[in-house]
């Protein structure tokens, strides 16, 4: 019931707040915000451990440095977002659109990314160690230095 409140509330922010939207640091742990509009939102450094994102706006987002472990962000639009240092790790990414965005030094391990577009994104230094990135494509995507021992790459378009 707690949780429903602070969806409602949020939902009430999103739509009267000014672009972009500020919850940086803010602790967001399991709440479902599913289908919502967050784009250009800066959720740098906040806490998204088990938080529903399915199918969210995403586009230009900063999360640099959030925690984001076992999260759900299928579908979820997170193109040009900003997600240097975050951690992504055993989340589930089903055909994420991550085009051109920053995943330097991120950590997406044991990350289920099939199916996700990483076209033109930064994954340098990233941490795919275990990742599903079946079916994924990785085209012109910067992977130096990405560790990608143990991932699945079956399928995968551009490694």
């Amino acid at each position: 019931m707690e949780t429903d409140l602070i969806r409602t509330e949020l939902i009430k922010l999103i739509a009267t707040a000014t672009k972009p939207l500020n919850l940086r640091g803010v602790n967001l742990v399991g709440m479902d915000l599913s289908g919502l509009d967050l784009s250009g939102a800066n959720l740098g450094y906040s806490n998204l451990v088990n938080t529903n994102l399915t199918m969210a706006d995403l586009t230009g987002a900063v999360l640099i440095n959030s925690t984001l472990v076992g999260a759900y962000l299928i579908e979820a639009d997170l193109s040009g977002a900003n997600l240097l240092f975050a951690n992504l790790s055993r989340a589930n990414l089903n055909n994420v659109d991550f085009s051109k965005a920053k995943l330097k030094r991120a950590d997406l391990s044991g990350a289920d990314l099939s199916g996700a577009n990483l076209t033109r994104a930064d994954l340098s230094g990233a941490n795919l160690t275990g990742a599903n990135l079946t079916g994924a494509n990785v085209t012109g995507a910067n992977i130096t230095g990405a560790d990608l021992t143990g991932a699945n790459v079956g399928g995968a378009i551009g490694i």
